[in-house]
């Protein structure tokens, strides 16, 4: 009985060692992605980043996107909600990362598109038609015109802008800054230059909860 007490407690000590070194861990990884963060702030914020919102807004968050991505299109309207739950306080800036085959030309679109002033439209477009052209973890560019038909953009300047050398610049640009800030799958978010420390919706709204009262404290 003895031993079993015994051997009980130390099962029981390893566990809680095992949950403390676990939480030191994490906690330490964290502070890693937020030096590496602060250190970085250049490669996070680019000038040429589309943004939505009051430029003047306390709260930044830069959102790393694939539009290949399912769970990328997922959070785009929880991010919307959260934006317009506190109206003028949340500035998003979005940058590329197109991991997925074939989401770099995805991406050309969306920049071309941006080109004549529809970048939200094509981008909810493409979200909400992801069933359609993403196939197999993959991005089927040839069946992307259909969703974008309705937006009144000029196709033929479409399919040239898409190809210029500025736009391509732009998304090796933003796939060099995914690399310096350690950036690896989509979405990725950093609220006011903080990376998420566990990935999640709850944890990003946290995050920019905790923002925002630092901002009111001021």
């Amino acid at each position: 009985m003895k031993q079993r007490n015994i051997f009980i407690a130390s099962a029981a000590l390893l566990i809680i060692a095992f949950a403390v070194g676990a939480f030191f861990y994490k906690n330490q990884q964290a502070e890693q992605a937020a030096q590496i963060a602060k250190q970085n702030q250049m490669a996070l914020v680019r000038a040429h980043a589309p943004n939505f919102g009051n430029a003047d807004a306390p709260v930044h968050i830069v959102e790393f996107f694939d539009p290949a991505c399912g769970t990328c299109a997922q959070f785009y309207p929880m991010v919307k909600q959260l934006m317009a739950e506190h109206p003028g306080k949340i500035r998003l800036s979005v940058r590329y990362a197109p991991f997925h085959p074939g989401s770099d030309q995805v991406v050309k679109v969306i920049e071309a598109a941006r080109k004549q002033g529809q970048f939200r439209q094509a981008l909810e477009a493409l979200f909400a038609s992801q069933h359609i052209w993403v196939q197999n973890h993959t991005a089927q560019v040839d069946l992307i015109w259909a969703p974008l038909s309705s937006l009144g953009l000029d196709m033929e300047r479409l399919k040239s802008d898409m190809n210029s050398p500025e736009v391509a610049q732009l998304i090796q640009q933003d796939l060099a800054d995914a690399k310096t800030m350690n950036v690896t799958m989509t979405p990725e978010f950093f609220v006011n230059g903080k990376p998420l420390p566990n990935f999640g919706f709850d944890e990003l709204k946290k995050l920019v909860e905790d923002a925002l009262l630092s901002a009111n404290a001021k």
